[in-house]
């Protein structure tokens, strides 16, 4: 009876249309909903928008990943992985890589936008599979499309979801087993074989993308639901469930050991990847498992805060509503607590490595959208203000670094009058937001959707003339050895763009390599120097190109935070030769 009653609860507010009045017929309802709309092509605009810039946001891991897929595919071979460097090759299943040499052709159409694509592609399935399960459970498409545009708006699924990574496939592919189980209850839960199957396939595919260990957190989250609908009672749910639950991982389990039966080196597989890249991950060195666990960036505690992270502009809504909904749990649909579930299993199975990352819990967040979907307009108003208030400030931010840069460079028109009007159109939709009390909640996605585009538009320029080498300087440069700095692993494929043809190497950048000790080494290589310094003497400069800056030091954060964030934001990168050397 109370299984009843809290179900009507939860349907009641779950097929509330996101507007203030909450009459689906109503003239502002109407509006509402093709205002999301026109939110999710502007997310579908965003996503592709410059996906062959090598500024947009990313992770370094990206750098490792193309070395491989370039190096693999130029082997003529799927299997064994190649690397120039030893301890960089099985580093990740071959999913991703073999995803990379198709899509540019076994590296014939060696280019950004061909390597990243696929990625943007299986982002917006996922945002299918939010839409898909909001409509369902509310019986309203704009609570669907909500849904699939508030999950586009998380920062990290922007940030993670459109370069050449795992993450976009991960969260695809690892969700993908949720969904089946959600969307076709009850028919899922009763499923003997057929069901179970097909959740272990997708499984299976997402092992072969990122690691095995996945089947951990989604058996975790199966067991744990149907243990939940037995009322904790172990032998009925062992009976009745257990096989079933049990189907899952072997499968998953099974066809990622393909990998192993079709490379031709597999003892090097299991000690590079199993061993090194996962067990390796509980090795916390000299100091103790229980420090990491306590203290610093990796402790649970900057963990547990991981889901917030990851919404970006969205965190105070999301605080909000996991406030509101532990304090109502009673209310949850079986729905509901499912994903709840699958938000805590992925965080105590990944919370238990030694190295913690708000982006291993990322295959939560379609989940956690739909849950925002839902309860859109319960959520606290003074939350949604907070996060535009925030969007303001850093708009501001951005602008005055770009005027900064507009007057550094000299350049009459650095930045396009497009990007100029999007600022200003996000900047008129913020205020409205602020002003008009209906407008200030479904503004927000919008909002973060046009911050990532103009974050992105700022950073354009910088694939132009003002950051590249010209073509005199390629031309120059091709056949020829030439060093590049590096300061994480494979940096140097980055160079292969902006030099394209040369014979690229790498040395280390690790703030210690003078003009003096390079002049000694290598007759052609680039080193960085303040924009404001002069150019160097005893070389011959080449080229020269403007560099954002990634991984300051300490002491860089905090002079940034004295005001000099655009000294140590930029570099002026020197392309320079020794003469007769």
């Amino acid at each position: 009876m109370r299984d009843q009653e809290n179900a009507n609860i939860a349907t009641e507010l779950l097929t509330a249309v996101p507007t203030e009045s909450h009459k689906p017929h109503s003239a502002k309802a109407g509006v509402l909903a093709w205002w999301y709309v026109v939110c999710l092509l502007l997310a579908v605009t965003t996503y592709f928008c410059a996906l062959d810039s090598q500024y947009i946001p990313k992770n370094g891991d990206e750098f490792e990943y193309m070395h491989i897929t370039r190096l693999t595919a130029a082997s003529g071979h799927l299997l064994p992985l190649v690397s120039q460097q030893a301890d960089m090759r099985n580093t990740k299943p071959p999913l991703l890589f073999w995803q990379g040499i198709v899509s540019t052709g076994w590296g014939r159409s060696w280019n950004l936008f061909r390597l990243r694509y696929p990625s943007v592609v299986y982002t917006l399935l996922t945002a299918l599979m939010a839409f898909l399960l909001a409509r369902k459970w509310s019986g309203q498409w704009p609570v669907g499309v909500l849904a699939a545009v508030v999950y586009l708006s998380f920062f990290n699924v922007y940030r993670y979801g459109r370069p050449f990574l795992t993450e976009a496939p991960l969260m695809f592919w690892t969700f993908l087993p949720i969904f089946i189980f959600t969307f076709w209850q009850p028919v899922a839960m009763e499923s003997a074989i057929l069901v179970p199957i097909l959740m272990g396939v997708a499984l299976g595919v997402a092992c072969l993308y990122k690691s095995f260990v996945l089947v951990l957190p989604v058996s975790l989250a199966l067991s744990w639901w149907w243990l939940d609908r037995r009322g904790y009672r172990i032998v009925p749910f062992l009976k009745k469930d257990g096989w079933r639950i049990a189907i899952i991982p072997v499968v998953a389990l099974a066809l990622f050991c393909v990998w192993f039966l079709l490379d031709p080196k597999p003892g090097e597989v299991f000690q590079e990847f199993v061993l090194q890249e996962n067990v390796g991950r509980f090795d916390v060195g000299s100091a103790s498992y229980l420090h990491y666990l306590l203290l610093g960036g990796s402790s649970i505690w900057a963990f547990a805060v991981g889901y917030f992270v990851n919404t970006g502009l969205l965190i105070f809504p999301a605080f909000a509503l996991f406030w509101m909904r532990m304090k109502e749990r009673r209310s949850w649909s079986a729905e509901e607590k499912f994903l709840w579930i699958w938000a805590a299993s992925l965080f105590l199975i990944f919370s238990l490595p030694s190295m913690r990352s708000p982006r291993y819990l990322l295959p939560a967040m379609p989940g956690v959208a739909v849950l925002c979907a839902a309860q859109w307009n319960r959520i606290n108003r003074k939350s949604f203000v907070a996060s535009l208030i925030v969007a303001g400030a850093t708009l501001a931010v951005l602008v005055h670094l770009c005027l900064r840069l507009q007057f550094s460079v000299g350049h009459a028109h650095l930045f396009p009058l497009s990007y100029w009007l999007v600022i200003l159109i996000t900047i008129g939709i913020c205020v409205a937001a602020l002003i008009v009390r209906d407008f200030t909640r479904p503004a927000l996605p919008g909002v973060a959707l046009l911050m990532c585009l103009s974050l992105t538009m700022a950073m354009r320029p910088l694939d132009g003339p003002l950051g590249q080498f010209s073509a005199a300087t390629q031309q120059g440069a091709a056949g020829k050895p030439v060093w590049v700095p590096c300061n994480f692993r494979a940096v140097d494929e980055t160079y292969r763009f902006l030099l394209p043809g040369a014979d690229v190497h790498c040395y280390s950048d690790d703030k210690t390599a003078t003009l003096d000790s390079l002049k000694q080494h290598y007759q052609i290589f680039a080193f960085g120097q303040p924009l404001s310094a002069p150019d160097p003497s005893g070389v011959l400069v080449v080229g020269e190109r403007l560099k954002l800056r990634g991984r300051h030091t300490k002491s860089e954060l905090l002079d940034m935070l004295r005001g000099n964030v655009f000294q140590q934001l930029f570099l002026r990168e020197l392309l320079v030769e020794i003469p007769g050397h």
